[in-house]
């Protein structure tokens, strides 16, 4: 097997390895703080998504209120991958990656995510694109 099979293999098990642990860390309090009137809404009607990297992205434009909102929901999520990668010998990049998966297959019909390739789509009743490295 080449290096970059090897490295692709590598990954997706170590990304399997974290999809528990980051589905654990999304449940917990960060998590549900983000469940406050502002979030939801900001969720139902697509102003913001859940994007690849792990982080909620904002979707069109942006007015600071929900600047501030985003930032601070990122900051918090930023602080839960931090001490989870640690825990899980992970890097912060592969642990909020998983976490970004998982999010993202979490989403509701409605809800916008953000596609491999980058573009925002708006959740439909069939799975969401994934990366073809989340478990």
């Amino acid at each position: 097997m080449n290096t970059l099979k090897k490295r692709g293999l590598g990954r997706k098990l170590a990304l399997g390895a974290l999809t528990a642990t980051a589905t654990a860390a999304l449940l917990t309090s960060p998590a549900s703080a983000q469940r406050d009137p502002a979030y939801a809404a900001a969720r139902a009607n697509g102003t913001v998504g859940e994007q690849i990297d792990g982080y909620l992205g904002i979707v069109g434009e942006a007015t600071p209120a929900l600047r501030d909102m985003v930032n601070d929901i990122n900051i918090k999520r930023r602080a839960v991958y931090t001490q989870r990668a640690q825990t899980n010998q992970a890097t912060l990049e592969a642990y909020a990656t998983t976490a970004g998966c998982q999010a993202i297959m979490r989403t509701v019909p409605g809800e916008r995510y953000q596609a491999p390739d980058g573009t925002w789509k708006t959740r439909t009743s069939a799975p969401p694109e994934r990366l073809s490295i989340c478990p």
